[in-house]
């Protein structure tokens, strides 16, 4: 049990670390191939890997836990982010026009990242678990997909649509939200073989059964 208890706080950090980098690099867009993403779409997907795995080891409840821990976590580096961001800076500090740039979220930003976080988050640890009871704890690999890829979707979608309706053209919107799920969908794909390895690092077998 103690290192149940170790490992799940070791997946915390994990959850945490990687919702946290995520929060702080998205401001930053790329191309990956055809599509033009925020640079967090390669580390954001690896909260859903993580709240799998937990959802598998430890149940419904942790799971939701651990992802009302990242809310609060959120909410601590939005706060000090717009602080750090507004609190006059040195004389002999030239970069702050930068660091504004970075930190200094816009509220509509904040709130389309938040809203975003805690609706595919929820859905996740829910369908993770509305899957395990209709397989009989069976199929790992189709519980994680399943639960993540409609998460993904939720994700993006609220994300792109608060943060960005009114302010670009609509087919513009809609091809935002088409390159993030597709990078999504792609990662997501790729992370079954990682969620079956924690489980079995955590746990010690494959998959857990309900109830066990």
């Amino acid at each position: 049990m103690e290192k149940l208890n170790e490992r799940l706080i070791l997946l915390t950090g994990i959850f945490v670390s990687a919702l946290t980098i995520s929060n702080v690099i998205a401001g930053k867009l790329v191309n990956i191939g055809p599509f033009l993403v925020p640079v967090a779409v390669l580390c954001y997907p690896i909260t859903f890997a993580v709240t799998d795995i937990v959802s598998e080891v430890y149940g419904k409840r942790t799971a939701q836990k651990v992802v009302w821990t990242g809310f609060f976590t959120s909410l601590i580096l939005v706060i000090y982010s717009q602080i750090a961001a507004l609190y006059p800076p040195a004389s002999i500090f030239e970069g702050n026009e930068a660091f504004v740039k970075v930190f200094g979220a816009t509220p509509r930003i904040v709130l389309a990242s938040i809203l975003a976080y805690v609706l595919s988050q929820s859905h996740d640890v829910w369908a993770f678990h509305f899957w395990k009871r209709i397989t009989g704890g069976s199929h790992l690999w189709l519980r994680n997909n399943l639960s993540t890829m409609v998460s993904q979707f939720i994700d993006t979608l609220v994300f792109i649509t608060v943060a960005f309706a009114g302010t670009v053209p609509g087919t513009a919107l809609s091809q935002m939200v088409f390159s993030q799920y597709a990078v999504k969908l792609i990662i997501a794909a790729i992370d079954t073989p990682f969620v079956y390895l924690g489980v079995k690092l955590v746990s010690g077998r494959w998959v857990v059964k309900e109830g066990s």
